[in-house]
């Protein structure tokens, strides 16, 4: 999955595309893609990418998963294409929210959630946000609503990489300790090393006490690539061949 982002990176060309928040969510999605009921059906587990920097990595998921042909993934910030630097959303690609606005997935979760409880649904909800994007009002709102409601059919993962757009999150507000202020809120949370597949999986299947769930993973932005490692400027960034060749050797 690094490679295919840094690959569609490069086809990407002058459009750039947002490698450091991609390449940190890569354990993160394969291992929920992996445990996840994902189909177009009512019943299926819904997977929700508030953090709508990471949808290069999304789309890298439902490649691999068989939720996108690689001939549309090859489209990606091509003109005509349907996969933008931020996910337009698309049932039946596995698509299941617009991600842009930081916040709003959490919110929209809350919504879904409600939803399949009226209906009786056994599935769950899984929303992935950001850390930086935990600056957000609407995030804590959205937070306070999950316990209101008892919505123990979420799952909230944050992809704690340290850093975002401006810089070093505890620079700009700092939120530490995340996991003490998410159980302060009502949320069942445990932390991971977002970066250990097992640790991941792990949390994601353990067993709850009927309260909704937070997972903090501890992750890398621009894991994998010495030069984007906790850099922001790769927040959003052009990856030319000579640096194309440099990440590619490292990945190998």
């Amino acid at each position: 999955m690094r490679r295919r982002i840094l690959d569609l990176a490069l086809k990407a060309g002058s459009s750039g595309a947002h490698l450091g928040g991609s390449l940190s969510l890569v354990e993160i999605l394969a291992t929920l893609y992996s445990v996840a009921n994902v189909s177009t059906d009512e019943i299926r587990d819904r997977i929700i990418l508030s953090k709508g920097h990471g949808a290069l990595a999304l789309y890298t998921a439902l490649e691999r998963y068989g939720l996108v042909p690689s001939e549309e993934v090859d489209t990606f910030e091509s003109n005509g294409t349907h996969l933008y630097a931020h996910a337009s959303r698309n049932i039946a690609n596995g698509i299941e929210f617009s991600g842009g606005s930081l916040g709003l997935g959490v919110s929209f979760s809350v919504g879904v959630a409600i939803a399949c409880k009226e209906k009786g649904l056994q599935n769950r909800v899984y929303v992935i946000v950001g850390d930086g994007e935990c600056n957000e009002g609407i995030f804590w709102e959205s937070v306070m609503a999950i316990n209101q409601y008892k919505l123990d059919n979420i799952t909230l993962i944050v992809d704690n990489n340290g850093m975002q757009a401006d810089g070093p999150t505890n620079e700009i507000i700092d939120l530490s300790p995340m996991a003490e202020k998410l159980s302060a809120f009502g949320l069942d949370v445990v932390t991971v090393n977002g970066h250990d597949a097992e640790s991941v999986y792990n949390a994601i299947e353990k067993g709850y006490n009927g309260k909704p769930i937070a997972i903090v993973a501890n992750t890398v932005k621009g894991k994998g690539v010495s030069f984007m490692e906790n850099v922001a400027g790769w927040h959003h960034g052009v990856l030319n061949q000579k640096r194309y060749d440099k990440a590619i050797e490292e990945l190998v």
